[in-house]
């Protein structure tokens, strides 16, 4: 537009020689100015702890309301195949930061948990004893924090770290300004100030922890405007301790009795009972303040000028708590949740919206993983990527312009630990359709086509044996190449005392969580006086 007009103009005198140097240079200089915007957009990554694939109104929940990031979802690519790297939050988180899968950096379960013959202090009784692992995000690994500051960006980091002790915080991997991230993997002190968390001083008494970091990261972008930023937020919603307010609780509630309460909510898992239902109000309510926040966040690129260049992110870190834990959620129709091996552990939302690629509402059945978000982003902001660092992942930019992506890759999980929600030390690849879960306790296998059955259902091992020889060799020499660490055979294990506990838990924890359920739905549910904190009476 503005050359046609410079060209179209009459001079009513010649431009001399320098005059039309100077002139060029301008029209280089606008059109080079004009490129930049394109190749190095901002971005906002949002990570939620503990989201579930179906806890949103875009996957398929009729309970929970999540409108702002439905909008999200709609106005960039849904990845219907979306993977979090671990089942758990810790290792999953590393990858992201990495691009490595989790058996090659060695985060293997959440930070602090209990590996080795420590592991007897839970009083388990389990046929292994958990594999040790990393304790801290690696310093030798090169973030993708570190790689965009390095490339000009201002970071910022807001939320759950969960990835090592102070010395790894994330201003140490990369990060110039951190707001509330620590080596504490849970909301310390709960959800409404005053919490605990020394990165994150607490300011108005009954403030919202979720909305507190939505409006940090508001204020970053807003402050930011004129500069190219990666910002990362990370909410502690939606894990445990779940809490809400009151209102919230009593629309979910109320919402709950027009839907209609099933009967029972839980069936009893191998190890636990899990969900059923998706009915629990409190949960419902900390989903709906995620999503509030998530709205403030990006109202504030809008009310800036800066969505049509800005890269916007979604994703969780693991599958929803349907046991352990709280209990908070349902995954059906996938089976399992948080800690588990199948689908309801590690299938994730997996939204990403590149405004000026315009395919808002197409979606891609292309199995992805949290690996392939760091060499994603640096393709679109047109950073060389770094191939030895994110070695577990795969550029998705052809993907989201529409291409078709022809490349036929396993991946790869390890977890050779017993998680707090029920899930087996095991280790899984996926190849196009097919997933196979190696189980250390007993050597044993499962093969499901999740073409067919994503709920996995029916383990077909014994129907196609030379798919499963063939995944399990792939596998058992992956995880030999990159030194996976592996959990060992507990000689104190005591079978009598494991069978006591499994009927505890069948004849005391199964029934006690139904009545719990019912109490969170009864009408004059009060959890505490202030309602966690929420409510705040002036003297």
């Amino acid at each position: 537009m503005e050359n046609k007009i410079i060209i179209g103009m009459r001079l009513s005198k010649p431009l001399s020689i320098i005059s039309c140097l100077v002139l060029g240079l301008l029209m280089v200089g606008c059109q080079q100015q004009s490129k930049n915007l394109i190749q190095r957009p901002n971005v906002v990554f949002i990570l939620v702890d503990d989201l579930g694939l179906v806890d949103l109104g875009i996957t398929g929940s009729k309970y929970y309301e999540t409108p702002n990031i439905d909008k999200l979802a709609k106005e960039g690519m849904v990845f219907t195949q979306g993977y979090a790297a671990s089942r758990v939050c810790s290792p999953s988180r590393a990858s992201i930061m990495t691009g490595k899968f989790t058996a090659r950096h060695g985060i293997t379960d959440w930070i602090g948990a209990a590996s080795g013959a420590a592991w007897r202090s839970h009083n388990r009784h389990d046929k292994l004893l958990p594999a040790d692992y990393v304790h801290s995000l690696p310093a030798k690994d090169v973030t993708i924090a570190e790689t965009m500051k390095k490339e000009g960006y201002k970071t910022f980091f807001a939320g759950k770290w969960h990835l090592g002790s102070e010395g790894s915080y994330p201003e140490d991997h990369g990060f110039d300004i951190n707001k509330g991230g620590w080596e504490k993997g849970s909301p310390m002190g709960g959800y409404f100030s005053p919490w605990d968390n020394p990165t994150l001083p607490n300011k108005v008494a009954g403030e919202n922890l979720t909305m507190r970091l939505g409006n940090e990261t508001a204020d970053f972008i807003k402050q930011h405007k004129d500069s190219t930023f990666f910002a990362f937020l990370s909410f502690y919603a939606v894990h445990g301790p779940i809490q809400t307010t009151q209102e919230k609780w009593g629309k979910y509630r109320d919402k709950a009795e027009v839907l209609g309460v099933a009967e029972k909510g839980y069936k009893m898992e191998r190890v636990l009972p899990i969900r059923q239902e998706q009915d629990n109000p409190i949960y419902a309510g900390l989903v709906e303040s995620m999503d509030d926040a998530v709205g403030v966040v990006l109202q504030a690129l809008k009310d800036s000028g800066l969505e049509e260049n800005t890269i916007v992110i979604f994703t969780s870190d693991n599958g929803g708590v349907a046991s352990g834990d709280s209990f908070s959620t349902s995954n059906r129709p996938l089976r399992g949740g948080k800690g588990y091996q199948w689908e309801g552990g590690i299938r994730e939302p997996y939204f990403i919206k590149v405004p000026w690629l315009k395919n808002g509402g197409s979606e891609s059945d292309f199995p992805v993983v949290g690996t392939d978000f760091y060499p994603t982003i640096l393709d679109l902001a047109n950073i060389d990527a770094l191939t030895e660092q994110h070695i577990d992942g795969i550029s998705l930019k052809p993907i989201l312009e529409g291409k078709k992506m022809d490349v036929v890759r396993p991946l790869f999980w390890h977890y050779p630990h017993y998680g707090n929600q029920g899930g087996n030390p095991s280790s899984i690849i996926r190849e196009e359709n097919w997933k196979l879960i190696h189980y250390w306790e007993d050597g044993s296998e499962e093969l499901y086509d999740l073409a067919t059955d994503a709920g996995e259902q029916s383990n077909v091992i014994t129907q196609y044996p030379e798919i499963a020889k063939k995944l399990s060799k792939k596998l058992h020499e992956w995880l030999k190449e990159v030194g996976a660490n592996m959990p060992s055979k507990d000689p104190e294990y005591n079978a009598e005392m494991s069978q006591k506990r499994h009927n505890r838990i069948v004849n005391e924890s199964w029934p006690a969580l139904e009545a719990e359920r019912l109490k969170f739905l009864s009408k004059d549910f009060v959890p505490n006086e202030d309602w966690w904190g929420s409510k705040v009476t002036q003297d």
